[in-house]
C-alpha cells in the first residue's frame, strides 16, 4: 500500500469490491447474512474503517467455509447475528466509534475544566 492509496482510501475500495465477488458466490441465506454481518460490524469501525477489514475478511471466510460444507446459516450464526458481530469486534462491550468520541470528549472537557479551575 502506498501513500496515494492511503489517502484516497482506494485500497479498501478495491478490497471492498473483493469481498462482494466473493459475496456473490454465496447462497441467498448466507449473501443476506453477509448483508447484516456489514451493516452490525459498521459501528465498531474506526474513521476510516480500516480496523474492519480483517474482521470482515474473516467473517466472509466463515461463510464461505461453512457454504460449502452445506450448513445452514442458523447452524453457522444463531439466531443473534448483531451478537455474533460483537462478538467479532471485541465481545459485547467492543466499544464503537461512539464509545471512543464520548471519551474523547470527556477528556478534553475534563482538561479545559482543569485549566480554568487552577
Amino acid at each position: 500500500m502506498n501513500f496515494w492509496e492511503t489517502i484516497t482510501g482506494s485500497d479498501l475500495t478495491r478490497e471492498c469490491k473483493a469481498f462482494e465477488v466473493r459475496a456473490e458466490a454465496l447462497p441467498t441465506e448466507y449473501r443476506a447474512a453477509w448483508a447484516e454481518i456489514k451493516a452490525h460490524l459498521f459501528p465498531y469501525g474506526n474513521f476510516t474503517g480500516r480496523n474492519l477489514m480483517p474482521i470482515l475478511d474473516g467473517a466472509l471466510g466463515l461463510l464461505e467455509e461453512t457454504a460449502a460444507d452445506g450448513q445452514s446459516i442458523h447452524e453457522v450464526l444463531g439466531e443473534d447475528i448483531a451478537g455474533f458481530c460483537a462478538g467479532l469486534a471485541g465481545g459485547a462491550g467492543g466499544r464503537s466509534y461512539r464509545d471512543r468520541w464520548r471519551e474523547q470528549l470527556n477528556r478534553n472537557v475534563a482538561r479545559k475544566l482543569a485549566k480554568l479551575g487552577g
